[in-house]
């Protein structure tokens, strides 16, 4: 369907980022580029900046996506010079801007103004809209906004009421207009909840309106004030109730006889039920000659279907009803609407066979969903959440053809509803099926990020809804954890800790948040690191382990907790010494008392204490007998692998390290642990496959160092050598790179180190020698090939 293809634009996610599109961003997130901060917090744009409009508008729309407008009214205070900024097309939605903001926009004579979910605005914006109006040829207003008078009226008001509105010059009833727009061709009015006899005086002087919108709004009857607007092209009455006159309602409004488009949808289907429907719409299309598109979802309009066909008594007589399934539209048979809009119709309409238009929005198939929401995504919610839903049983039990339209529906979706619950629950769960289905890399780079930022803003919004948070934890699961959301970090870790604190104890959405948050301290530098640890990811891991231990409860998460900790503290010193101010170890204790035999916990704990213990200012608090005798006990652990004794082994010797007088506890003594670390580590295979992961092996060569404590250096040589062994490919040009060889041959040389030890270093430095002549044979092998493709080639 081509008019479908055309409604999505997926290539502009089709390489890199636009060069103009990462200057603005940074802009956005760096404000003190182009302003500083005066008294009060507003921005001044800097002196001898100018920007034209083009740049202005685009400022606006970026700093919505980031947290530029945080503080709305200082940041729009930007845009007061008006010598050196200019804007013209300004769109903004679910802002906290107040009427002082829009004063400052609408001071730059704007063509176009769109308000959206702006709750803090009133009606004393219409004043400072009408005395910058000359150029402005679209108002929208949508959403939560209180910019419509509450009445307009000033019958039934008290005195004090009308004098105040006389006081600021907004008597409606004495100057008899609320808009002063001479040149407006649209208008967008939503939830406008007037009585009738006052549309006449909100419409009055906008004789040049084209598009005229007031879903959502209330008393509009018969449309009797048509006269109004008698230029209308669009007309929009979503959820508006026009089924009381209905006879009276189409003889007004088939008098707009340039009107093209005609939205009369509902949500609520008791006001979307009309008396002989055929008849209303045939009256309604034939009296509209210029109708090109029509909506009538959600009502009965479209009739009972083919059941009602009349008889083909005399072709003429039937007015063509026969040939179509919808009697009401039988005249367009030979002349066929572009858009029918039958979402939510009775009777199944978008079902049908015999429809006259081009184009239909319904829930019949995938592309009428995919219409659908494409008309419902502005300014039809609660209809948006319904088209979500559907779309989502289209991958849940069908199969989609159209994959990257749907894509694009509900990101957009997601954008621009962000507190809508409803729509970030449904979008979330497409966006699950859509990420598990695409095939690996097929997602480019811009899409992802796309994807990630809008479940983040969804489940940063909706934090504390669960089933929100389970389906944007399982959508993120499909991605590559951590290396997909590096430019989501931050935003992400604040999420999953919250979850982890906040939601239900032992629940699906905890334990997947927690194993997210692991993933997140795997594989990531020092300032991902610390930044878990400034933003509490010990302190909540911790508060998960203390309810497990005090609720005598083994699980997944109680292993996790710790993995995650024995992750974020790796090489990074601040989260160690985090781990000991919030009295891990005594968590640490208990959960070696309760659980004895647990090895994979034993593991995780042993892992994070081993990190504590490479921290040379933290070993002191190690230094206490209940500690060391549990370290002890371990290192003649029975378990089945070799971690728990290794990482017991390793913290033993970084605090042995630290000599003689460092050791201050009189049992267990150092020269029995020292005995007890031999033969533990002469017990262990030295083919042993490891669950282990080296960033580095600085801790371990500081250890070689250690010529006063030769048992010191028989762990770190043992480790060097079996890491060597088993994952050569990943570990001997560690050793080579950090220097690793010429510690090895030093001790060798030296008369110190008992000969075991020599023996571990001469099989360290083997390994790594036939590794690297393994690797040169591999490219010399690669070179051969190459040159016999090129002689090939030539």
């Amino acid at each position: 369907m081509a008019e479908l293809d055309d409604l999505f634009h997926t290539d502009q996610y089709v390489g890199p980022e636009r060069l103009t599109d990462l200057c603005y961003k940074l802009i956005c997130e760096n404000l003190d580029i182009i302003s500083i901060k005066g008294r009060r917090g507003h921005r001044i744009l800097r002196k001898g900046i100018t920007f034209p409009s083009e740049i202005c508008d685009k400022i606006i729309e970026y700093a919505q996506r980031s947290e530029a407008t945080e503080d709305d009214d200082c940041f729009f205070s930007i845009f007061k010079n008006l010598a050196a900024t200019r804007l013209k097309h300004v769109k903004i939605s679910n802002c906290s801007l107040t009427d002082t903001s829009v004063q400052t926009l609408v001071s730059h004579k704007l063509y176009d103004l769109e308000l959206t979910d702006c709750s803090n605005v009133t009606e004393i914006s219409i004043e400072h809209i009408n005395a910058n109006s000359e150029n402005l040829h679209s108002l929208a207003c949508y959403g939560t906004s209180m910019i419509i008078p509450s009445s307009l009226s000033a019958s039934g008001s008290s005195n004090n009421y009308v004098q105040q509105l006389q006081y600021y010059g907004r008597d409606y009833q004495t100057r008899r207009y609320v808009f002063k727009t001479p040149n407006l061709k649209r208008l967008a009015l939503a939830y406008v909840g007037i009585p009738s006899s006052e549309y006449a005086l909100l419409l009055a002087g906008l004789m040049n309106l084209t598009h005229l919108d007031l879903s959502n709004s209330c008393n509009i009857d018969t449309f009797e004030f048509y006269h109004l607007v008698p230029n209308l092209v669009s007309l929009a009455l979503y959820n508006v109730k026009v089924n009381t006159d209905p006879k009276s309602f189409v003889k007004n409004i088939c008098q707009l006889k340039n009107l093209r488009h005609l939205d009369i949808s509902q949500s609520c289907h008791k006001q979307g039920q009309f008396e002989n429907p055929n008849k209303i719409l045939s009256d309604l299309v034939t009296g509209l000659p210029q109708l090109v598109s029509l909506d009538i979802g959600g009502t009965n309009l479209a009739g009972r279907g083919v059941a009602e066909r009349p008889i083909n008594t005399n072709i003429e007589d039937t007015n063509f009803g026969q040939l179509s399934d919808i009697p009401g539209l039988a005249s367009k048979i030979h002349k066929p609407l572009q858009f029918l809009g039958l979402y939510g119709t009775t009777h199944g309409a978008c079902r049908r066979h015999d429809i006259p238009a081009k184009v239909v929005a319904g829930d019949a198939n995938e592309d009428q969903i995919l219409i659908a929401a494409h008309v419902c995504m502005d300014n039809k919610q609660e209809l948006l959440q319904k088209v979500l839903s559907d779309l989502y049983h289209v991958f849940r039990f069908e199969n989609c053809h159209r994959m990257d339209q749907a894509l694009c529906t509900v990101l957009e979706a997601m954008e621009k509803h962000p507190a809508q619950k409803h729509i970030q629950i449904s979008g979330s769960a497409t966006l699950f099926y859509i990420v598990k289905m695409k095939e690996k890399g097929e997602l480019v780079a811009r899409m992802k990020k796309r994807i990630i930022s809008t479940l983040l803003a969804g489940m940063s919004t909706h934090r504390d809804e669960e089933t929100m948070m389970r389906n944007g934890c399982l959508a993120l699961c499909q991605f590559r954890i951590p290396h997909d959301v590096m430019s989501n970090y931050e935003t992400l870790v604040k999420v999953l800790l919250h979850s982890a604190k906040h939601s239900e104890p032992e629940s699906f959405v905890q334990r997947i948040g927690i194993y997210l948050l692991n993933s997140l301290a795997c594989q990531v530098e020092g300032k991902e690191k610390r930044l878990l640890g400034k933003l509490g990811c010990v302190k909540t891991m911790l508060e998960l382990v203390e309810y497990r231990v005090e609720t005598n409860i083994f699980d997944d998460v109680l292993e996790v907790a710790w993995s995650t900790m024995w992750n974020m503290t790796d090489e990074t010193s601040i989260n160690c010494e985090r781990f000991l101010d919030e009295e891990g170890m005594a968590l640490f204790l208990k959960c070696v008392q309760q659980y004895p035999h647990k090895e994979e916990l034993l593991r995780n704990m042993m892992g994070l204490l081993g990190n504590v213990a490479e921290v040379e200012y933290l070993r002191i608090h190690l230094m206490q007998e209940r500690y060391v005798t549990v370290f002890a006990n371990l290192l003649r652990s029975n378990s089945d692998g070799i971690e728990v004794p290794y990482n017991a082994a390793g913290i033993l010797a970084h605090m042995a390290s630290d000599g003689i007088d460092a050791w201050t506890i009189e049992k267990p003594t150092r020269k029995e642990v020292l005995k007890y670390m031999v033969q533990a580590i002469e017990s262990w295979d030295l083919n042993a496959e490891r669950n282990i992961n080296y960033r580095s092996f600085g801790p371990l060569l500081r250890l070689l160092d250690v010529y006063h404590t030769p048992p010191c250096q028989h762990w770190a040589a043992w480790a060097l050598a079996n890491l060597t062994k088993v994952y050569s490919f990943k570990y001997c040009a560690l050793v080579v790179k950090e220097g690793g060889l010429e510690k090895l041959h030093t001790v060798i040389a030296d008369s110190r180190p008992y000969e075991r030890i020599k023996e571990l270093a001469n099989l360290v430095i083997e390994n790594c020698c036939q590794y690297e002549s393994h690797s040169d044979d591999v490219n010399v092998s690669h070179s051969v090939l190459d040159s016999e493709y090129l002689r090939l080639d030539g």
